[in-house]
């Protein structure tokens, strides 16, 4: 059961230390590709030729800027040449980029730093703080850190590997906690994205991965209804789509971590989506007559995702521009996107009060979620 009169606020975005254009992304990219498989090769390898074929690869395969403006990243090492002497893509060193064990160091660094800063003004200790990431696992986390050196009562809960879609099990964990008469849960999504690339990799889906994925970082809390603004929690919906195994994977590996991701993913997704969506509604007290009616907060998994959904459920471009406009801006931030969706949508007064918010996110398993929320 889902808690009554639970909103979801305090929505702070912080962004990573580095913006990127989309175009010069891409084209760094093409140059670390090849600088790896420079280093790799012998001393008749033609650079120049290799990087054109990767240029014409990306362009094929990769997210356009047409679909994405600019990414944010954590990791100074991303669009600079200069390879030696870099911390994770030391390339002519390390094709690969740096081992798992140098990026953990300098993930529980950055994320570290970030919970200082950010509660760096905060007096009220909340009574839960959720931690999300799927891109670094340290012991203790950044998270405990922070409660352990306010000497805060805080308990501290781990929501971890589970990809695009883990904001919805994490609404789900702060609703159990506001359930057990905490005031207020914080929930702290740290994806740094740009630590786990592989430029010797060169598969058409690691080029897909590359081009598309970003870093966020983002807190918000849930607290009970005081009357105020914020995103109610009117349902909850999570699925396991039936042999879809081998369609999304998070592997931890040696040099980072290692998606893959099947073509058919978005029409998998499509295939199970109407029905999904009914359950979602029938939870929530609606039926699919309140489409129209909806906006929607999609996790741009790609832009193919958006289409996708947009298509099955018949919806209008303009229920699913949110979504659009938050990859072009920010790229795929992996868990942190679909709350960036929503501080959009509480912050839009195109967006009327009243206004039910489905919101859907997909990640490995292959894994439907979905959370229905009411602008308040």
């Amino acid at each position: 059961m889902i808690p009554p009169n639970t909103l979801l606020r305090r929505f702070a975005v912080t962004r990573p230390a580095y913006e990127i254009a989309q175009d010069d992304s891409l084209a760094w990219l093409a140059a670390a590709h090849a600088e790896a498989q420079a280093a790799r090769a012998g001393p008749d390898f033609d650079r120049a030729a290799f990087e054109a074929k990767m240029v014409r690869a990306i362009e094929h395969f990769g997210c356009s800027p047409s679909k994405i403006g600019t990414r944010g990243h954590a990791v100074e090492d991303i669009a600079s040449t200069h390879w030696e002497g870099h911390r994770v893509y030391d390339l002519p060193h390390h094709p690969h980029g740096s081992s798992s064990a140098v990026r953990t160091r300098l993930y529980a660094e950055i994320v570290d730093r970030y919970f200082t800063d950010a509660y760096a003004g905060e007096t009220d200790a909340p009574d839960d703080i959720v931690h999300v990431t799927c891109t670094g696992y340290v012991s203790p986390s950044g998270a405990q850190k922070l409660v352990a050196a306010r000497g805060w009562p805080t308990r501290v809960t781990h929501a971890y590997h589970m990809g695009c879609y883990a904001a919805v099990p994490a609404a789900r964990i702060a609703a159990g906690a506001i359930a057990m008469a905490s005031r207020r849960v914080d929930v702290v999504h740290t994806e740094l994205c740009s630590l786990h690339l592989d430029p010797s990799d060169h598969r058409i889906e690691q080029i897909v991965v590359q081009s598309l994925f970003a870093d966020g970082l983002i807190r918000y809390a849930m607290v009970p209804d005081d009357g105020g603004p914020g995103l109610k929690l009117r349902a909850l919906h999570e699925q396991l789509l039936p042999d879809s195994a081998d369609s999304m994977g998070w592997l931890v590996a040696n040099w980072g971590m290692q998606m893959t991701l099947a073509r058919d993913v978005p029409e998998r997704i499509a295939g199970a989506l109407r029905g999904f969506v009914v359950e979602l509604y029938r939870r929530g007290g609606l039926d699919l007559g309140a489409l129209s009616g909806c906006a929607f907060a999609v996790h741009p998994g790609g832009p193919r995702i958006i289409d996708r959904v947009r298509d099955v459920l018949e919806l209008s471009d303009a229920q699913v521009q949110t979504s659009r406009d938050v990859l072009f801006d920010h790229g795929n931030m992996s868990s942190a996107t679909l709350p960036h969706i929503w501080h959009r949508m509480l912050e839009d007064r195109a967006v009327a009060r009243g206004t039910p918010i489905v919101s859907l996110a997909f990640g490995p398993g292959l894994t439907m979620c979905g959370v229905l929320l009411e602008k308040r």
